[in-house]
């Protein structure tokens, strides 16, 4: 971490949920409320979700002009790690539309590298499809069908004396995480 040599990280990158304490994390960062009250919390950021996919495969298969168009097309689904269910993309439970998935992923970055390649349409956070949809790779379909959005926190064991180590680790991320580009 640049200015601080004495820092080592040992990254991990899972969706699955990990117990921080038990497992023995200095400090996780995940979506959603914090349940745990043997932990500390900071807030990062936050993000919303997006229905994405190439330029390539709206000019093979129509670009949505509806939430039910999206029963045509395929679908790059994310499947949750630790239910196996699959994310509901839109929020009306009252007229469920039937998705064709076209491919699933336990992580986000295959379904980002699928919907780059013309394979479907994926609903993604905007953080993991910024940099695509500014280069034009990615395209944005259905704005404000998908109203969701979360929170980043990032968590650390609570304790008397936070470790000097862990402080730095913490600030370094509240202020670069979601720092602009």
């Amino acid at each position: 971490m640049g200015g601080w040599p004495e820092i080592e990280l040992d990254l991990d990158f899972t969706d699955r949920l990990v117990d921080v304490i038990d497992e023995g994390f200095d400090a996780v960062i995940r979506t959603g409320e914090a349940r745990d009250s043997r932990l500390m919390t900071r807030v990062l950021g936050s993000y919303e979700l997006k229905l994405v996919g190439a330029p390539a495969y709206f000019a093979a298969h129509g670009i949505p002009e509806s939430p039910g168009d999206l029963a045509g097309h395929c679908c790059l689904r994310h499947r949750f790690p630790t239910t196996g269910r699959l994310e509901d993309w839109l929020p009306d439970p009252g007229d469920p539309i039937e998705l064709r998935t076209a491919a699933t992923s336990n992580t986000i970055e295959p379904l980002v590298c699928l919907a780059e390649r013309s394979h479907g349409i994926a609903c993604l956070p905007d953080f993991a499809v910024r940099a695509q949809i500014e280069a034009g790779t990615l395209m944005s379909v259905l704005d404000g069908a998908v109203h969701r959005c979360g929170t980043f926190r990032i968590l650390w064991p609570s304790s008397r004396q936070l470790a000097p180590k862990i402080r730095v680790f913490v600030d370094f991320m509240a202020e670069n995480l979601f720092a602009p580009p």
